[in-house]
């Protein structure tokens, strides 16, 4: 799965600025490779408002 951030973390609280942390997002643009798998679903839903995920 390909996730790529597109809106800021300004404002986000510190459990969704530890899940981007941990998905290797870092600035806005970014994308990133991750393994489909439920634990990194439940990550995205947890940020899905600032992020854009593409299936492969």
């Amino acid at each position: 799965m390909r996730v790529t951030q597109v809106k800021s973390k300004n404002g986000s609280n510190h459990a969704q600025l530890e899940t981007l942390r941990s998905l290797g997002l870092r600035r806005i643009g970014q994308t990133v490779e991750v393994k489909d798998n439920e634990a990194i679903r439940g990550m995205l839903h947890r940020v899905r408002h600032l992020v854009k995920v593409e299936d492969d």
